[in-house]
């Protein structure tokens, strides 16, 4: 179950003295956690850009606490954006309109259109409602990496650049909000996310192809965006059906038993272990392997049940240089 927590005022208040300072400050949404910043103060935005090494041309988008405010951003809300906002608001769910005279370039890229999002979690709604006006805010990581659902994951990634973070714990989705722009009374979808095409067309009717034409550039649209850094290896299907593992299943590491069927698995081929891969901190050892525990998690081949064993160093971490979990 995830946890969801509000912040307390003084928590909240110190992040709004923070962002009307200025500074970053990194707060908890339903999708990921956002890197915020005053979104009328160019200055603080242009921050935003330096922390995650993110390109000038590349678009921010503003959180709102309500649809109301939407005039002070969007120079014309059309017909069809309020009733998607009426469905989909507060929520996963962000919308590209023309922007308004007073809206920075920073904030926009450029572009003559701006992205507005009104998230659901408690705790940005606090922070937006105390802060009484728009937050610009990316995802709260260096520019092409993966997104943070955790606080850690921002402490982690971006360190001191950021004055405040509020930890609202695990995000509930986990996935970059869907992002849809506006043709005339027809909808296109930019960005997928977890509001889906076919939710959107319940409410608009059919939506936009892809047919070749311009469409605004939008946060997480290059093709290397949200980037891993553990390595990956393509392998058939049949290679990983085999009840072993290259990297941790090994005589002697560790006898544990399924309770449903009472199989063994101490080193037998009855029960299938993996190395879980595991957020590397900046602060690890250069050459450290950045893996879980081996054994902490497996799952039996007899009945397909999940078996638990205590913690070891996996066999892939072995040497001085590797890190313990």
């Amino acid at each position: 179950m995830v946890r969801i927590v509000r912040a307390t005022q003084v928590e909240i208040e110190s992040a709004v003295q923070a962002l009307r300072d200025g500074e970053l400050v990194a707060f908890a949404t339903e999708t990921v956690y956002g890197l915020g910043a005053n979104a009328q103060n160019p200055a603080a935005v242009a921050k935003i850009f330096e922390a995650k090494g993110r390109p000038p041309n590349h678009p921010v988008i503003v959180h709102l606490d309500s649809p109301r405010f939407l005039h002070r951003w969007v120079r014309e809300v059309p017909e069809v954006a309020m009733r998607l906002a009426e469905r989909f608001w507060p929520g996963p769910f962000t919308m590209v309109m023309p922007r308004a005279a007073n809206v920075h370039d920073v904030i926009t890229g450029g572009q003559d259109t701006i992205a507005i999002r009104v998230p659901a979690h408690p705790m940005a709604q606090q922070l937006l409602t105390a802060f009484g006006g728009g937050i610009a805010a990316p995802s709260a990581n260096r520019y092409g990496r993966l997104s943070p659902t955790r606080a850690e994951h921002v402490r982690e990634e971006l360190g001191d650049a950021v004055r405040v973070i509020l930890d609202g714990g695990e995000c509930q989705i986990g996935l970059e909000s869907t992002i849809v722009s506006f043709e005339g009374d027809g909808v296109r979808l930019l960005r997928p996310g977890s509001v889906t095409a076919t939710q959107i067309s319940a409410v608009v009717g059919e939506l936009f192809s892809d047919d070749g034409r311009p469409v605004p550039r939008v946060p997480g649209s290059p093709p290397t965006h949200y980037a891993p850094t553990t390595h990956m290896t393509i392998v058939p299907a049949a290679a990983i059906s085999t009840p072993t593992c290259a990297r941790s299943t090994r005589p002697g590491a560790g006898a544990f038993s399924c309770r449903r069927c009472q199989t063994g698995s101490a080193g037998m081929p009855s029960a299938i272990a993996w190395c879980m891969p595991r957020r590397a901190s900046p602060r690890a050892t250069t050459g450290a392997v950045p893996w879980r525990c081996c054994l902490r998690t497996a799952r039996c081949a007899a009945c397909d049940s999940s078996i638990r064993s205590s913690p070891r160093k996996c066999a892939a971490s072995s040497g001085s240089s590797a890190r313990r979990w």
